[in-house]
């Protein structure tokens, strides 16, 4: 059965966008984009709130720049090519290799996990993690802890009433100062 990743960046005061709405303090540099993308490589599907669809609607023509560095078009090939599913109430449409969520989201993790393939499923964006999390749908935490405090803004744990335990699986430090941790959940 497939797992559903939660993989985000945040600032070291827990938040994953900050109070002015920004989140250009989490601009991965080399070593932590290629990271990001052997991370990406692994998927077999990725769930994204509209937000985040709307931001990541960058990566379906980037390619067409001719002056990209080779990870940049590595990363927009294996992003273009990932199956998405758009969970939305306004969207109407989605371009690329995306499909718009049909049901509820602990509807369509059921789904996605009973299904044959490769790859986890990643959910991103922070009100459809939000929601995931507090529904125990998330089986890992992939986090990348930003060596700055912005203040404010959207935390990464909205406060739930729920205790959740987990595992370190895995650590590591990046150059620029960026700390990565992934725990799983323990059931």
């Amino acid at each position: 059965m497939r797992s559903v990743k939660c993989s985000m960046s945040v600032s070291l005061d827990g938040y994953i966008v900050g109070p002015d709405g920004g989140f250009n303090w989490s601009a991965p540099d080399e070593e932590v984009f290629r990271f990001a993308t052997d991370e990406v490589r692994q998927l077999g599907v990725h769930l994204l709130g509209r937000r985040l669809y709307e931001a990541m609607l960058y990566w379906e023509t980037v390619d067409q720049v001719p002056s990209l560095d080779f990870s940049t078009r590595e990363f927009a090939a294996i992003w273009k090519s990932l199956p998405k599913v758009v969970f939305s109430t306004t969207l109407q449409t989605v371009q690329g290799n995306a499909r718009l969520a049909s049901g509820g989201l602990a509807e369509e993790i059921e789904r996605l996990r009973a299904e044959p393939g490769e790859g986890d499923i990643a959910i991103g964006g922070a009100t459809l993690a939000a929601e995931a999390a507090a529904a125990g749908l998330i089986d890992e935490y992939r986090i990348r802890v930003y060596p700055v405090l912005v203040g404010g803004g959207i935390p990464l744990f909205p406060r739930h009433e729920r205790r959740v335990d987990l595992e370190l699986v895995e650590t590591r430090s990046f150059g620029s100062g960026v700390v990565y941790l992934r725990h799983r959940v323990t059931r």
